[in-house]
């Protein structure tokens, strides 16, 4: 994740980016009010992780420096080749801080100085904030001024999760579109492109909650790997492992995931208890992992266990900085406690 303020980063994909399939009905409305000189000074584009939303802010980038645009971006004019080879002078997009989950204040006096400017292109100037939630109350506060006075042919674009985490005067100060989750045709047709097979599109699918762009992320070495490991590592607790020494085995690094996965799980078994249907859960291969942790807890047990690590989630957006070792050494405590009991 690129860190502060990057004034001239594009995407990094070798070719300009276009809207997925089920994008489409937004992307015509966004060409209507962009070729009707009606398009907000301010975006915030919503939804969950996985839905496209940094893939729909990248089409929309791109369209508003292209310098000969049609349905998408020309893909030739100067704008749009300096778009695809990693720079453009009218580009601004900001994001936590290598390392780090909030964005502070000095990327943000970067884009109000940013906004100051003359476009060097004579086009758009073009601010991407993401994730717009990350704001610290500093950052957020020192950006209303440039969203209340932008200048001309200033576009911002947020981006976040969600939305209601943002302070509500910078919400109220953009004009709010909701990606919506793609229809399974849709995504397994295309899933099953990136991922070169229907199994595997249809698997990853399930896993994912029906969101594509996090499909394909979980079905990536890194985050199969990880999964992997977790499975051992309940294996290993239901087995009687000691839960200390299997938490120092695990990636610190890796906590945000690590709870992402926990908190899947913990619904997959909450589902499982509460209907008994296989068909339910998000992760079948985890069936047998899963039956054998219904039997040795009561339901509302694992409710307590998932509101832990939903806290802990929530702190980590939050901005919070908690020991990774001891969170994950509290989180597998509970687990063991649970899977023995």
């Amino acid at each position: 994740m690129p860190g502060r303020a990057s004034e001239g980063v594009a995407v990094s994909e070798p070719s300009l980016p276009i809207p997925l399939p089920w994008h489409e009905p937004l992307w015509r409305r966004f060409l209507a009010l962009y070729r009707g000189a009606r398009l907000p000074h301010a975006l915030l584009l919503s939804g969950p992780h996985g839905v496209g939303k940094q893939r729909f802010a990248d089409a929309l980038v791109a369209q508003l420096l292209c310098t000969s645009p049609g349905e998408v971006a020309c893909g030739q004019c100067h704008g749009c080749r300096m778009l695809a080879s990693g720079y453009h002078p009218d580009l601004l997009r900001v994001s936590p801080d290598e390392g780090k989950r909030q964005i502070r204040i000095d990327p943000i006096r970067e884009v109000n100085a940013f906004v100051a400017q003359t476009a060097q292109q004579g086009g758009h100037r073009v601010i991407v904030l993401s994730p717009a939630e990350a704001m610290n109350v500093a950052a957020a506060n020192a950006l209303l001024k440039s969203l209340e006075e932008p200048g001309e042919r200033t576009q911002f674009v947020l981006l976040a999760d969600v939305p209601s985490r943002m302070l509500a005067t910078i919400r109220s100060r953009c004009q709010h579109w909701s990606l919506p989750s793609p229809s399974p045709e849709h995504s397994l047709a295309w899933l099953g492109e990136q991922l070169g097979s229907r199994e595997e599109a249809a698997f990853w699918y399930r896993v994912s909650g029906g969101l594509p762009l996090l499909a394909v992320e979980l079905a990536t070495p890194d985050s199969r790997a990880l999964r992997n490991q977790l499975h051992e590592t309940f294996d290993a607790l239901v087995r009687g492992a000691e839960p200390v020494a299997e938490a120092a085995r695990l990636d610190r690094q890796s906590l945000e995931s690590i709870l992402w996965y926990g908190i899947a799980w913990l619904e997959d078994l909450i589902r499982l208890g509460l209907s008994g249907e296989a068909d339910e859960v998000r992760n079948p291969d985890l069936l047998p992992l899963f039956r054998q942790a219904v039997k040795n807890a009561r339901v509302q047990d694992w409710f307590r266990l998932l509101d832990f690590a939903r806290e802990q989630r929530r702190l980590l957006a939050a901005g919070g900085n908690p020991n990774p070792q001891l969170v994950l050494e509290a989180w597998l405590v509970r687990w063991s406690t649970l899977l023995r009991s």
